[in-house]
């Protein structure tokens, strides 16, 4: 079992107790960073219109397709003189077409239900450096906290 021995607020407030505890040369192995009272942020990130949801169907279908493309190219699995950049080149034209398809497709049969891009995230309130119960004293010893 693990129990907590601190709590941060912010992630880098964690993170530097947890490489305090390996400057003093305790076994880090045996530590957590827990992130707890979970809260879901949706970040609006702008309208949605058919123009970007094309853009964005294009650009998430070119990287995939270009690597694709290229992993052909590097096994020579299509013919041996084309390039691998070439098929490359290929695969992105190809996925940025079917994306923007695809994403298009998808934006129109929404018809108006969702119009605005976001980004959705998942913020802990705190952050908890957990330790095993051996050796929490220990740790808590050692950042000069009680537990």
């Amino acid at each position: 079992m693990r129990r907590a021995i601190a709590s941060f607020a912010t992630y880098a407030d964690a993170e530097r107790a947890v490489d305090r505890l390996a400057d003093l040369d305790f076994p880090v192995d045996r530590v957590a960073i827990v992130g707890r009272d979970l809260e879901l942020v949706e970040q609006v990130t702008g309208k949605m219109n058919l123009p970007r949801a094309l853009w964005r169907g294009a650009i998430s279908g070119a990287v995939p397709g270009a690597l694709i493309g290229w992993i052909f190219g590097l096994f020579n699995w299509i013919n041996p003189l084309i390039a691998g950049l070439l098929l490359a080149l290929y695969g992105l034209v190809f996925g940025a077409i079917i994306g923007a398809i695809i994403n298009g497709i998808i934006y129109v049969a929404q018809r108006g239900r969702r119009d605005f891009a976001s980004v959705t995230m998942m913020l802990p309130q705190r952050y908890e450096v957990m330790v095993d119960d051996e050796v929490a004293d220990e740790a808590a010893r050692l950042l000069g906290v009680g537990v």
